[in-house]
C-alpha cells in the first residue's frame, strides 16, 4: 500500500507537461516495433503494429515482435523506372 500513495502523491503534484512527456515516451517505446515495421517497408506491418497492443505487457512477446520487425521480408512500394521498363516494354 506505501507504493499506492506514493504514486498517488507523485502524480497529484507532477507537472501536466511532466505526465504528458512520460505517456508520450511510453506510447513510442510501446509501438516502435510497429515504427521500425513501417520506415523498414515489412511485409508484415499492419499485423505487428495490432499485435504491439497486448505484447506491450510482455517484455518477451515485445521483443520478438521488435525482431520480427527489424529481420522480417521487405515490401517494395514503389517500383524504379527501369523495372517497370523491363515489365512492359514500349512498343514502337
Amino acid at each position: 500500500m506505501e507504493t499506492l500513495t506514493f504514486f498517488e502523491e507523485f502524480f497529484a503534484n507532477a507537472n501536466p507537461v511532466f505526465i504528458l512527456g512520460v505517456a508520450l515516451v511510453t506510447l513510442v517505446l510501446w509501438f516502435l516495433p510497429a515504427l521500425l515495421a513501417f520506415f523498414l517497408n515489412r511485409k508484415h506491418a499492419k499485423v505487428i503494429t495490432v499485435a504491439c497492443v497486448p505484447a506491450g505487457f510482455s517484455l518477451i512477446a515485445w521483443s520478438g515482435l521488435f525482431l520480427w520487425a527489424v529481420t522480417g521480408k521487405s515490401v517494395e512500394r514503389v517500383v524504379t523506372k527501369s523495372r517497370k521498363e523491363q515489365v512492359t516494354p514500349e512498343s514502337n
